[in-house]
């Protein structure tokens, strides 16, 4: 075969007579009015048509001109309504917009009359309403190609519906419609409160969330100590009337935000003020006040292994600004996670949980910096999973690392300027969602009562220093621990022996 190949080469060569070759030889201003015709026109020796060159314009072809260096982001226009309601837009150039509808209610306004009211209202977003089946709902929204989504969080309920731009006044009206006009169809309340029972049991199972919602029903009394999620004995005492009961008394005008990004404000204002208007004015109640008392939770689980998590409170939240920052900050600058990076090498590697912690004890599985910042509160700490016979030592070391960043000197400029730079990226990147934009925009809103601009916050961040990191971690080891633990607990240390370590320092 090889043989026979290369017989009809050598004959294809004699006739053309090498011209193949020369044409290897000839010179640039002749090899750009001729191709070579690759490998077959060297066999054969034909000429292929030649070819204009990359920037040749074509025919009929009209660029688009270039896209300028700097595009100056749009600005935030604020509207308020008669009755308090708050309409905020900011334009953008994408082709779809993002719209939602916020409210300033979240699970520290449940009474013990509406325990889990609002995980069930999350549930039951965008069912039917009094002019609309949940179907009709359903087809309505794939119609257009659109994405409907609901949240709830301790402060704030969420909805929003993302789609193109050119359906704005059908993404207006329906998702008005689903938030006042709720039927809370007995069969459809029934059908949601199994399925939130199911989600009850599911993340029973889940370490990381059960913490969670541990540190906050151990640290704090009252308001904020309401579980995010229903309870299996809450879930017994809501029905319909109690939903229509909650949703009549906390969805009323002052308490809402209708924000969008990438709309026209004036078009915004023209689709939804006559739907909005009518909402009732009511005073907005006194804000729920956190109290903060730490203590310790303790579930006895399965033997092998345990789960902790040590955590401590920051005064003041997000109405503190600087602080929140500063935490937000400390918080990336520990870092961790998994023993396991499944992001792939490197991902975490130069936060100092892991490189302090995860690369030095490989007993320890997950080991991580966690935060959680509400208006007026805040929570921060260290989240741990390792074996049963590692835990007492690992609490020892999440004991040292708290320290060890409130001791002034122990954080370098490196690993500040690291931390900083990966904060400014999180919240660019975060942004560059629709929908994450336009939660921003409502939530800022219900906050301080207008936008503050992405570069306020990139200043606050880069203003950051090593003396703040101090301070806060200080200011955070000066509340009383809260502890949180699942799994083998039998033989972790007492509350008041880990306590003491922070504040025999």
């Amino acid at each position: 075969m090889y043989r026979t190949a290369a017989s009809r080469v050598r004959a294809l060569k004699g006739r053309t007579g090498y011209r193949g070759l020369a044409r290897y030889a000839s010179t640039s201003a002749i090899a750009t009015k001729s191709s070579s015709g690759g490998l077959f026109g060297w066999l054969t020796g034909e000429k292929s048509s030649s070819l204009p060159p990359l920037d040749f314009p074509l025919k009929d072809v009209v660029l688009p001109p270039p896209l300028p260096d700097y595009v100056e982001p749009g600005k935030t226009k604020i509207t308020t309504l008669p009755n308090g309601l708050k309409v905020a837009s900011e334009p953008s150039a994408n082709p779809a917009a993002s719209i939602g509808l916020y409210v300033d209610c979240g699970s520290i306004h449940e009474t013990p009359a509406s325990y889990g009211a609002t995980h069930l209202l999350e549930r039951m977003a965008f069912k039917s309403t009094t002019n609309r089946s949940h179907l009709r709902i359903v087809r309505e929204v794939e119609a257009i190609g659109g994405n409907v989504t609901a949240s709830v969080s301790r402060e704030h309920m969420s909805y929003t519906y993302d789609a193109l731009k050119s359906y704005v006044p059908q993404m207006v009206e329906l998702l008005i419609d689903c938030v006042r006009n709720p039927a809370f169809l007995d069969w459809e309340v029934s059908e949601q409160v199994h399925k939130v029972n199911a989600e009850i049991s599911e993340l029973s199972k889940n370490p990381q969330h059960l913490l969670l919602e541990a540190i906050h029903s151990t640290g704090y009394s009252g308001p904020y100590a309401n579980a995010l999620l229903a309870s299996e004995s809450a879930l017994g005492s809501l029905n319909s009337t109690v939903l229509e009961e909650f949703v009549s008394e906390n969805y009323t005008a002052p308490r809402m935000v209708l924000a969008a990004s990438g709309v026209d404000h004036d078009k915004l204002l023209e689709y939804a003020e006559p739907l909005l208007s009518d909402l009732p004015k009511v005073s907005r109640p006194s804000e729920p006040k956190p109290i903060y008392t730490g203590g310790d939770f303790r579930r006895q689980g399965d033997a092998g292994m345990t789960h902790f998590a040590l955590a401590f409170e920051l005064p003041g939240g997000w109405v503190k600004e600087k602080d929140a920052i500063t935490l937000t900050v400390l918080q990336m600058l520990m870092g961790g996670g998994g023993s396991f990076s499944a992001g792939g090498p490197g991902k975490g590697m130069y936060s100092r949980l892991y490189l302090r912690v995860l690369n030095e004890h490989p007993q320890i599985q997950a080991f991580s910096a966690f935060s959680s910042i509400y208006n007026h509160t805040g929570l921060f700490g260290i989240q741990a999973t390792t074996g049963s016979d590692f835990a007492i030592h690992a609490i020892d070391v999440a004991v040292k690392e708290l320290i060890a960043v409130a001791t002034p000197g122990e954080v370098d400029q490196v690993q500040l300027n690291r931390a900083k730079q990966s904060t400014k990226s999180a919240i660019l990147m975060n942004l560059e969602s629709r929908m994450v934009a336009s939660e921003d925009i409502g939530k800022q809103i219900l906050t301080y009562g207008e936008r503050k601009p992405v570069e306020h916050f990139l200043k606050a961040v880069d203003e950051v220093t090593a003396q703040d990191l101090a301070k806060i971690a200080q200011k955070l080891l000066s509340s009383p621990l809260t502890m949180a633990s699942y799994g083998d607990v039998l033989h972790l240390p007492s509350y008041d022996a880990v306590s003491s370590r922070f504040h025999s320092k």
